[in-house]
């Protein structure tokens, strides 16, 4: 009998490359992780995993175990979406997957509105960058993922969920926001180069935040003084509030995560592309009762 739990194991390292990451993620023991799957590989007569090398890796067998296990928990959750949606949203599983950010300033706001609704619905967050992110629906490990466009995988589909816009956000103390006073939408104008040689918070390397932002400076011929680099747009948003520099953010966050005192936002005078957030889920699965529900949820809340 093929035990899911063994599967779980397999797929964790190998998505891992490491047994003691793997274990912490599975919230069990490294010894028991590794037992396991020494069980596995002397069943199957052979072993899954290159040990010798700094990272895991799969050998050929373990690459067809890998493949073949996906498909196992793939045709398995298949089974439970189909006799959860026969009981009409009063009970099932969803699993999203989303940012650490967008659970913070979206999430918060979504998920008690759901299970109020839907109080029979079990809720699990699977949460990642938007490589990973894309990763896990295409894979099935998540039922959905909130990410931005473009889909970097070709068999990924996806229900837009709203348009982002780009906004700049400053302390409160700062020149540019003297005598402006109570602050409400539309956002007043300001442009980018307004800012040069300013204290400035910029995302890490690989996330958009940051490609925008030297678009911008390239743009201004401005040149802002990077004091700080964030990987959390949110943790961006609490330093500015605190004075430590200017930031860009995206109007969503600006109106949903409110602060006990908000740094001070403005839309740019620059044209910038904003950002279309969707839920990606792959193309050859059908979405559950569940899924649409909690999509049409996040639409009209937006």
């Amino acid at each position: 009998m093929i035990d899911e739990r063994e599967l779980k194991y397999i797929l964790q390292a190998q998505e891992d490359g490491s047994f003691s990451q793997a274990a912490r993620h599975l919230f069990v023991s490294q010894p028991s992780l590794s037992q396991c799957i020494r069980k596995v590989e002397q069943e199957a007569g052979t072993e899954l995993f290159h040990r010798n090398a700094s990272s895991l890796q799969l050998t050929e067998a373990g690459k067809v175990y890998v493949r073949k296990a996906r498909q196992i928990m793939e045709i398995r959750r298949a089974l439970l979406r189909e006799i959860e949606d026969l009981s009409d949203l009063k009970r099932g599983h969803l699993c999203i997957g989303t940012s650490h950010s967008r659970t913070a300033y979206l999430l918060t706001r979504v998920l008690p509105v759901f299970r109020s609704r839907f109080p029979g619905i079990g809720i699990q967050l699977v949460e990642g960058n938007t490589v990973a992110l894309q990763r896990y629906a295409m894979e099935g490990r998540v039922d959905l993922s909130f990410v931005y466009l473009p889909l970097q995988e070709a068999e990924l589909s996806y229900e837009a969920i709203t348009d982002e816009k780009i906004v700049l956000a400053l302390p409160r103390t700062h020149r540019l926001c003297s005598g402006l006073g109570e602050q409400k939408r539309p956002y007043p104008a300001l442009s980018f180069a307004k800012l040069a040689d300013e204290p400035f918070i910029i995302m890490k390397r690989r996330r958009k935040m940051r490609e925008i932002y030297f678009q911008l400076c390239e743009l201004t011929h401005t040149s802002p003084s990077v004091v700080l680099e964030s990987d959390s747009l949110v943790s961006a948003q609490l330093l500015t509030a605190a004075g430590l520099g200017a930031t860009l953010l995206t109007d969503t966050l600006a109106d949903y995560n409110k602060l006990a005192e908000d740094p001070y936002y403005f839309s740019l005078q620059e044209k910038t592309e904003p950002r279309h957030l969707v839920a990606a889920y792959p193309k050859h699965i059908l979405l559950s009762k569940a899924a649409r529900a909690f999509i049409r949820l996040v639409q009209e809340l937006l």
